[in-house]
């Protein structure tokens, strides 16, 4: 990869003069003296990564083997998103170099990445929303290779959120916390049930627009993920009331959990805290104020929607506890 230096090459020399103008390089509090950019002590160099964009780290990558070294061994969050153009080939090239990162953002507006991309060991976080061009066989490598993942975002990726790699990202990443399939529409009750079943610590799941699935994702999610948070079901029609009471239930169920929480006074910090069932045109009443009920996070009153059932005019009577006792505190003490 041939690098254009006169930016770094001008910035060195305002270095070595604002430092010592007698031109004998910049003295360090060690006693070092710094003459070129090979004596810059690597921690020297990660600081000043951190301090510039990642187009600028790339480029920074090649300007002497010390610096690559040092990027390498210490660069742990890194986006390409900059990148329109090529982008295939620049994570080929740099994912056997940057062994140590963590976080990895490949968003993307025009499809780039192929199949032929390869994963970091060490990823905790991978956002590859946008890349239509990936297939299931791809995800489904990465997650073998890549099984400290934490955080995947698969949003838009139509080819690549299929059941196949649904059960490949349940089998291997058993460390997911979050993940986004939003607008997925070839994912499943298998490949959801999958994750439910693969991934025990699950915080939040987005399956707005994945129009396959059933009551039987929920409640696998319902019944083997105790710390979900946050679920998104935005427009997937196939929802009942069966998902909704399984919820619910999966509340009541873990006694231990509930009063280990009262005890705390963090009840209402406990359980599901955003619920999107927006479009979610099955649903009745009752179904959805049992799961509201079952969980005090979850509010329907002004400036605290996470309960978010726009688009299901039947639901318009579903209301949270403080917007039920708000109401009760109008009609006993109405102003005057």
């Amino acid at each position: 990869m041939m690098i254009g230096l006169g930016v770094e090459e001008l910035s060195f020399e305002k270095l070595m003069v604002n430092n010592n103008s007698s031109g004998g390089g910049c003295k360090m509090g060690g006693g070092g003296v710094i003459r070129e950019w090979k004596d810059i002590p690597m921690e020297l160099l990660l600081r000043i990564v951190t301090l510039v964009d990642d187009q600028t780290v790339i480029v920074a990558s090649g300007v002497c083997s010390g610096w690559r070294d040092a990027i390498s061994w210490g660069l742990t969050h890194l986006s390409l998103s900059w990148c329109k153009r090529n982008m295939n080939n620049l994570v080929l090239a740099l994912a056997p170099k940057f062994t140590k990162l963590q976080v990895l953002s490949l968003r993307q507006d025009l499809p780039q990445l192929q199949d032929n991309a390869h994963g970091c060991p060490n990823l905790t976080k991978l956002n590859i929303s946008g890349c239509s061009a990936f297939s299931d066989t791809a995800v489904a490598y990465l997650a073998e290779r890549c099984r400290k993942l934490r955080v995947l975002n698969l949003c838009g990726c139509v080819k690549a959120a299929t059941d196949k790699a649904l059960k490949a990202i349940g089998y291997y990443c058993n460390r997911l916390q979050t993940v986004n399939l939003g607008w997925c529409d070839k994912v499943g009750d298998e490949g959801v049930m999958s994750l439910a079943y693969g991934c025990p610590d699950l915080r939040a799941l987005d399956l707005c627009g994945c129009v396959l699935i059933t009551d039987e994702s929920v409640i696998a999610l319902a019944n083997n993920c105790p710390h979900l948070r946050s679920l998104g079901l935005y427009f997937c029609q196939n929802i009942t009331d069966r998902a909704m009471y399984s919820l619910a239930q999966s509340r009541v169920k873990n006694k231990h959990e509930i009063w280990a929480s009262m005890k705390k006074n963090r009840y209402e910090d406990e359980g599901l805290m955003n619920l999107n069932i927006s479009q979610c045109t099955a649903l009745t009443p009752p179904a959805v104020q049992a799961v509201c009920e079952a969980f005090p996070a979850l509010h329907t009153c002004p400036g605290r929607h996470s309960l978010i059932i726009s688009g299901c005019l039947n639901l318009t009577s579903v209301h949270c506890a403080c917007s039920v006792q708000a109401h009760r505190a109008r009609v006993l003490h109405p102003a005057h």
